[in-house]
């Protein structure tokens, strides 16, 4: 099985047959062990022990599935947070549990912000479905909540690996190299063009690792490993600050937090950290 990464997993049971009956929600937002996520300065919000809070259904416009003992969760649809790079060490604290209920609210209510017009023909649009669509009343056309996939990549070479620097991380932070797949582009061919786009490197034999849900706004982030065929660098600089080949020894130590390690490696939250760890045990 592919390693796990923060943010994935089903979180609750989504119950899409319940998702088609208005009647049905509305029963279930009235049930006294219903429950609304509760929202904070543009995210979930969390305790002090990093678990999502909860309070009794007030607005309920999102049903986000049932847990285990069958009770019902909602959420309102609140204007989310601008960036991530502002919100990750909040999100640090956040219990690994509660991380794919958190990406699967934070994607929906930002979705919705953004897509209350019908794409199709300007009208005003109606939450339908739990919150999982909108309909248009106009021209009666459907839209879905979207997931743009991005592959993210290391390429390895003789025992080393290449990572990124861009202009925003934190000093010192190198992570994987990462980009959009465009439009009818395959996933290896997207890693390929990537790698070579931004740091002057052919890859080939691309190999899928895992994925992430990625809600800021709405990524599939698509891990993947790729052999480079050669170790001189061209960087672009439009999209890099930086890039430069570490070793596996130097990977490690900045994984285990050494002092003086080479570089500071992305977030427990960042599948680019998952990558490298599964790199490290490959």
């Amino acid at each position: 099985m592919p390693p796990k990464a923060f943010f994935a997993g089903p979180g609750l049971d989504r119950a899409d047959a319940l998702r088609a009956s208005p009647h049905g929600l509305a029963e279930l937002g009235a049930r006294r062990d219903g429950r609304e996520m509760v929202w904070r300065d543009g995210l979930p919000a969390m305790d002090d022990n990093g678990k999502l809070q909860w309070r009794p259904v007030a607005d309920g416009s999102l049903f986000l599935g049932l847990d285990r003992a069958g009770a019902p969760h909602f959420s309102a649809i609140a204007e989310p947070a601008a960036m991530a790079f502002s919100v990750l060490p909040l999100i640090a604290q956040l219990d690994d549990s509660d991380a794919p209920l958190f990406a699967a609210a934070l994607s929906l209510a930002r979705w919705h912000v953004r897509h209350r017009f019908c794409a199709n023909c300007g009208h005003s649009s109606d939450i339908v479905r739990g919150g999982w669509s909108r309909r248009c009343p106009q021209c009666s056309a459907e839209h879905f909540p979207r997931v743009d996939p991005v592959v993210i990549m290391l390429a390895e070479h003789e025992d080393n690996v290449l990572l990124g620097r861009q202009p925003h991380y934190p000093a010192g932070r190198y992570s994987a190299l990462a980009g959009f797949v465009e439009v009818g582009e395959s996933i290896e061919d997207a890693v390929a063009r990537e790698v070579k786009e931004e740091a002057g490197i052919d890859v080939r034999d691309v190999r899928y690792v895992a994925s992430q849900p990625w809600p800021f706004p709405s990524s599939l982030m698509i891990a993947c490993r790729a052999q480079a065929l050669g170790t001189d660098l061209t960087i672009d600089t439009m999209e890099l600050e930086d890039a430069r080949w570490f070793s596996r020894d130097e990977v490690q130590a900045a994984i285990s937090g050494e002092e003086g390690a080479a570089f500071q490696p992305p977030p427990r939250t960042a599948i680019a950290r998952t990558l490298l760890e599964e790199w490290l045990g490959a």
